[in-house]
């Protein structure tokens, strides 16, 4: 995998029903011990689809990556994936305030003097299939949980956000199978966005290019 991460919007084909919201799913690439990542694979093997961004990311805290990809995605719902050391899937219910590079460092806030945590807003039923999680970590897969959500929030863009965390080792079969079920539901939802959303988007796209 590149050091540098790359971006995918498809035509339709038949594989999914036409989609009339944005969706962006990422993920990432290799990072310490592992040489592959079972997001990236993932994101690989989604069918081509009007409506639908995929991203994968370098592991690294770069704030800017995810915000560039949020702003010229303008999804109406964001899918995030990482890699866990988990024995199941789990569906993170926060980003936290805090990151570190190692267990060895000392945690740091990522924004000085800013919310501890952030509530993701987009609720997956799994069902069987993941169980819920509070605890996103400390490495970079929380960090892109915070930034997305604050941006977000600052910008009060009708967007929502989801993040998923599969195990290294997951069937990957299975895992594929999850997540194309996640994103139906992602279709299905009402996302309050719309065309009306991405109108707003748009213009404040537009102050967000100026503030540059």
């Amino acid at each position: 995998m590149p050091a540098s991460f790359f971006l995918a919007q498809h035509p339709t084909i038949a594989s999914f029903e036409s989609m009339n919201k944005r969706i962006l799913v990422y993920g990432f690439g290799p990072y310490g011990p592992f040489s592959d990542n079972i997001t990236a694979r993932i994101l690989k093997t989604l069918p081509r689809q009007s409506g639908l961004t995929k991203r994968v990311f370098p592991v690294r805290f770069h704030r800017q990556q995810f915000i560039n990809a949020l702003m010229r995605a303008k999804p109406d719902i964001v899918l995030g994936l990482g890699q866990s050391s988990r024995r199941r899937i789990e569906i993170e219910s926060r980003g936290v305030n805090h990151r570190r590079a190692n267990r060895s460092a000392k945690r740091r806030a990522i924004f000085a003097a800013e919310a501890k945590q952030l509530a993701t807003t987009f609720k997956i039923k799994a069902g069987r299939w993941a169980r819920t999680s509070r605890n996103a970590g400390d490495y970079v897969c929380n960090y892109s949980i915070y930034v997305l959500l604050r941006e977000i929030k600052q910008r009060k863009l009708a967007v929502r956000l989801a993040f998923v965390h599969i195990p290294h080792d997951y069937d990957r079969r299975k895992a594929r199978k999850f997540i194309r079920r996640v994103l139906r539901q992602c279709e299905a939802v009402d996302s309050g966005g719309g065309s009306r959303g991405r109108k707003l988007f748009a213009g404040r796209q537009r102050r967000w290019n100026v503030e540059r």
